[in-house]
């Protein structure tokens, strides 16, 4: 079996990296990339054809892991927030679009069930075009982004009747009464299965990733993420609605908790690979060979699709009291074709609700309007400006966002990675200051109480990529890393240095024996814990023995500018760092006696080549000479100070003693 399918996934995965790559230089969407290995790959093409419904049952649940992770930037909070916009304006964008471009179809010729459910179809838009291509321009968080995000979600959910409905309305005999009970079944299905994840996850998903974490263990974490999103996509399906309703659910549960930024880390390579296989499925629907006969049907079709949509949706929310500019600007957004599109369409086509070549007509319209629709997207403000009159956009429209912005998605905020005494200490500053900040730790219990106390503290692993992204890496100042994992330490500066080269970056670390491999790693500074409590006592010493605090105040200024040489040199003694490279590579000091007739002896200094090590005192007679200068000559039974590694220390010893 395996012999069968391995050069079809080598082949899949081959052809898939070098169109996406292709596409990601040509800054197009990587959505359409898949769609054309579909397209090659499909049986409507010559060369190889990959067997088709293995791809589309993995891939559906890429639409599964997408809801899922977009429930959790919608919280029920957030959605109440939005129940006024949301709720109203997503059902009259429905429910006008499939009425409209139902009418007009119906107008041209079309029976009424086609009509219907081609209306249906291009009632809903794509979230994942949407989604990523605001997240490229930086427009994710403005008011007419999240609105725009927030319609085409609820889109996703209005697909749900329209799944049970366009079956039924295939079948020869059907009347009002079967109708209406079956959109009433659905709609009770729904509410069911909302009052399910509901109690389930107010009772169970915070416990549950609260004992994960306490594991300490990402393979654990991981598998409770996709245990819980499938498990509420399983008991959505066995309701009789989608899979990916549930997974919204869930995700919308999970939103309320601390832990939603590491479970959308978590999930975002599955929900991307499967997501891919999905459009590469549709993309093995379309036939090119009938291209040539409909292609002007199916451009007029999605001429009508993104212009209807765009009218309709941006007069909507004009009603709803929203200044223009951002009601057409959302209008633009949302007047792409959408995955559930697809689905609704692979539906009809099972259940001949439309024939094959209307079918084909249709997925071209909706390719069309996903090929053309992220150029109006990139351009939605431009756009916007021009339908209304030029009008200029005021600074509190262009900077206003729709309500439960959340914390992490602040701009020029601080970043600390290890919420301990020291993480918190550093954030209590920041607050005082009134800087933004977002931190995040690994313990569970800490990072309950810290949440529940207001503290924008979420649970998460700062040394992922995905991590560092979701928390705003891109609009962040600066990052602190108070933990004293210095492995950890070292990854996370890794994927901070890929991501931005050019944010300073504090490390915190318990002594000076990584301090020269954090430096190199891209900190701009660290903080040895160990010398700096050395610091402190010494300088307080010498305040209480009333040395003047400008001298005080300059020995702390030239320690720290010397990367604490001065501290980093001590005498080894018996147990003191007898393990690891530390041994052999930290500065400390030795005296060495210079016996008679040793090479050093009748010398001067500064004729002495001691490479990496420095002569910091000279005893002679019992009196100590700090810094000796080059021409201070040596003399036997003279003892100099050494400072330098065990290495260096071995090697001048031998020099100097012969």
């Amino acid at each position: 079996m395996i012999e069968h399918f391995f050069p079809q996934i080598l082949l899949l995965l081959a052809l898939t990296v070098a169109v996406v790559i292709v596409f990601q230089r040509m800054r197009i969407p990587s959505s359409l990339g898949y769609l054309l290995v579909g397209v090659i790959l499909g049986p409507h093409t010559k060369g190889p054809v990959l067997d088709v419904q293995p791809i589309r049952e993995l891939a559906e649940f890429g639409i599964v892991f997408l809801l899922f992770t977009i429930g959790l930037n919608f919280s029920l909070p957030q959605i109440h927030a939005l129940r006024h916009l949301v709720l109203g304006l997503g059902t009259a964008q429905v429910l006008l679009t499939t009425i409209a471009v139902g009418l007009l179809l119906w107008l041209s010729g079309l029976s009424p069930m086609v009509a219907f459910v081609v209306g249906a179809i291009f009632a809903q838009s794509s979230t994942t075009i949407i989604s990523k291509q605001l997240a490229e321009q930086g427009e994710e968080n403005t008011r007419h982004g999240r609105l725009g995000v927030a319609l085409s979600v609820f889109q996703d959910v209005t697909a749900v009747p329209f799944v049970v409905v366009i079956p039924v309305l295939a079948a020869s005999t059907f009347g009002a009464g079967l109708l209406a009970t079956s959109l009433g079944w659905a709609f009770a299905k729904a509410i069911a299965a909302f009052a399910l994840v509901f109690v389930i996850g107010r009772w169970a998903l915070r416990p549950l990733f609260h004992m994960a974490s306490e594991r300490r263990s990402a393979e654990i974490f991981t598998l409770t993420v996709l245990l819980v999103s499938l498990v509420a996509a399983w008991i959505t399906s066995s309701l009789g609605l989608s899979m990916a309703f549930g997974a919204f659910l869930a995700g919308m549960m999970l939103g309320e908790t601390e832990f939603r930024h590491q479970v959308e880390s978590t999930i975002r390579p599955f929900r991307d690979v499967l997501l891919g296989l999905f459009f590469i499925g549709i993309g093995m629907l379309f036939d090119l060979a009938s291209l040539p006969a409909i292609w002007h049907f199916a451009l007029l079709g999605a001429l009508i699709l993104m212009l209807f949509k765009t009218l309709l949706v941006s007069q909507i929310v004009r009603m709803s009291g929203i200044d223009p500019v951002t009601s057409w600007r959302t209008g633009w957004l949302l007047a792409v074709g959408g995955e559930f599109g697809f689905a609704l369409l692979a539906i009809a086509l099972d259940s001949r609700s439309l024939d094959s070549r209307t079918g084909q007509i249709v997925l071209t319209s909706v390719l069309f309007s996903m090929i053309l629709a992220p150029f109006f997207i990139r351009y939605n403000h431009e756009l916007a400006r021009l339908f209304t009159g030029g009008k200029p956009v005021s600074e509190s429209d262009e900077k206003s966002q729709v309500p439960g912005e959340i914390p992490s998605q602040t701009r020029d905020h601080v970043i600390i990675c290890g919420y301990g005494r020291i993480g918190q200490s550093v954030a209590h500053f920041l607050e005082k200051e009134a800087i933004p900040y977002v931190a995040l730790d690994m313990d569970a219990s800490r990072v309950k109480e810290a949440h529940l106390a207001g503290e924008p503290v979420f649970y998460g692993d700062a040394s992922e990529r995905d991590m560092l992204e979701t928390i705003g890496i891109d609009a962040a100042k600066m990052v602190v890393i108070s933990h004293e994992d210095v492995a950890n330490a070292l990854k996370t500066l890794h994927h901070i240095r890929a991501l931005r080269p050019d944010i300073p970056v504090m490390v915190r670390t318990r002594d000076e024996s990584h301090l020269e491999e954090l430096r190199q790693a891209g900190a701009t500074e660290v903080v040895p814990e160990t010398l700096e409590a050395s610091l402190m006592i010494s300088l307080h010493v010498l305040l209480l023995l009333n040395v003047p605090a400008d001298r005080v105040l300059r020995c702390l200024q030239d320690q720290r500018e010397g990367h604490y040489q001065f501290l980093r040199e001590f005498f080894k003694g018996n147990a003191l760092m007898t393990e690891g490279v530390f041994e052999y590579t930290a500065d400390r000091l030795r005296p060495v006696v210079l016996t008679p007739g040793s090479n050093a002896e009748g010398k001067r200094l500064g004729d002495l080549d001691l490479k990496a090590v420095m002569v910091t005192a000279i005893v002679r007679k019992g009196e100590r000479q700090m810094e000796p200068s080059a021409d201070t000559m040596l003399l036997a039974d003279d003892v100099l100070v050494l400072s330098g590694n065990a290495l260096a220390l071995d090697q001048a010893e031998q020099f100097l003693v012969g």
